[in-house]
């Protein structure tokens, strides 16, 4: 037998350690969170799809946008810009916020981010510290709880009511003392539901009360039907991180230009996050996005009108398929109940259409697909012809 001689421990010990190491090759922070199902399902599918699962406009970026793009590379805008953001693009958003969302804010509370995503980011590592909760809606997008991890958080999913918007009461039950910020989405993306003012108001309120931080994300804002108007947080309440991006507006997700809009305190903070991670969003991009800003506007009522006509024509389709969902008042998703979402979702790519589980949006996703309609609309005809047979040819639907 050996003798567990001083020389043996340590070596056992060092070998311990060794191993420990071994597992603990990548940080838990990482390791803790998956790919997002939205990019698994659109990496995944090669050749002729009829890509339903994406949330991207199909439109041209409009001229005078590009145009401005096209103006910075020959001019040699091509240089790092200021951390926030150029001023003139800052000016532009204060002025939009002022104007659109009724809230003011100057150009020095306004960062300019390498997309919504970027600031997203940001917002939640400058206020989350280690074990803090964060609450966020369940289902939501796929961002919020893995941004949450990354910062080190808890996310804490809220159950949203029957039409998909944040329930007061179910906020209210979730708080804790380890409760830090509120994320709210709308218009919402997976389930394309508007937040009434009254609802926005009293999760206002309940913010106030416990001195949470709220993280509005508003990218979809302009993409609202039925005569229902966005409504920003941050005009009733101080404590708002305001998202948003140019991307869905104006058709331009390439582009990767975002912006957020918060005290001057919580800019403070976020600024020395995002000179280390960016330096500063692209100065083509940034040229892009004031003409965006401060062109003509008709591009954006243009690509309005064609989602509500892919909206209206996604849900009679869906009815007369007769399935169960609410149908989405803004964005460009509908998010319909099914038996199996596995089977669903395979049973339609083997006809080569690709669909969104809804389980990649949270647990209260389950049994559910995100259909994004952002396609053309002959191929969302093709497309849901093709579902058609699937649903009638036996698939378990949950009809």
């Amino acid at each position: 037998m050996f003798k567990n001689t001083p020389a043996l421990i340590k070596l056992v010990s060092l070998f311990r350690e060794k191993k420990e190491k071994m597992a603990r090759k990548f940080a838990t922070r990482v390791t803790n969170i998956e790919i997002s199902g939205i990019r698994r399902a659109f990496e995944a599918s090669t050749g002729e799809f009829f890509n339903l699962g994406l949330g991207e406009p199909d439109f041209d970026t409009p001229e005078h946008i590009k145009r401005a793009a096209m103006q910075a590379i020959e001019s040699g805008f091509t240089s790092y810009t200021v951390n926030k953001g150029i001023a003139e693009l800052r000016e532009a958003i204060s002025a939009k916020f002022n104007r659109d969302n009724h809230f003011s804010v100057g150009p020095e509370e306004i960062i300019v981010t390498s997309g919504a995503s970027e600031a997203l980011h940001i917002a939640l590592q400058s206020v989350v510290e280690r074990g803090d909760e964060v609450l966020l809606p369940n289902p939501g997008f796929v961002s919020f709880a893995a941004l949450t991890k990354l910062a080190e958080g808890i996310p804490v999913g809220v159950p949203l009511g029957e039409d998909f918007t944040m329930s007061v009461e179910a906020v209210k039950e979730r708080i804790t003392n380890k409760t830090r910020a509120l994320i709210l989405n709308s218009p919402a993306n997976p389930t394309g539901a508007v937040e009434g003012e009254r609802n926005v108001k009293a999760l206002v309120d309940i913010a106030a009360d416990h001195q949470l931080t709220i993280i509005s994300d508003e990218v979809y804002e302009q993409l609202i039907y039925d005569d229902l108007q966005h409504v920003s947080p941050a005009r009733f309440y101080d404590s708002v991180i305001t998202v948003n991006a140019v991307s869905k507006t104006y058709a331009m997700t390439g582009f990767r230009l975002g912006y957020l809009a918060a005290p001057a305190a919580n800019v403070e903070q976020m600024v020395k996050i995002h000179q280390y991670i960016q330096a500063c969003a692209s100065s083509i991009s940034q040229k892009a996005a004031l003409a965006a800003l401060t062109g003509p506007q008709d591009c954006v009522a243009e690509m309005r009108r064609e989602f509500k006509r892919r909206r209206d024509f996604a849900v009679a389709a869906l009815r007369e398929l007769g399935m169960d969902f609410r149908t989405p008042q803004g964005a460009f998703y509908i998010f319909p109940r099914v038996t199996d979402e596995q089977e669903f979702v395979e049973a339609l790519r083997k006809q080569k259409i690709i669909v969104t589980p809804g389980s990649a949006f949270g647990s209260l996703g389950k049994q559910h697909v995100r259909i994004s309609y952002a396609t053309r609309f002959e191929n969302l005809e093709r497309a849901f012809a093709i579902m058609k047979d699937v649903v009638t040819g036996g698939e378990r639907t949950g009809r």
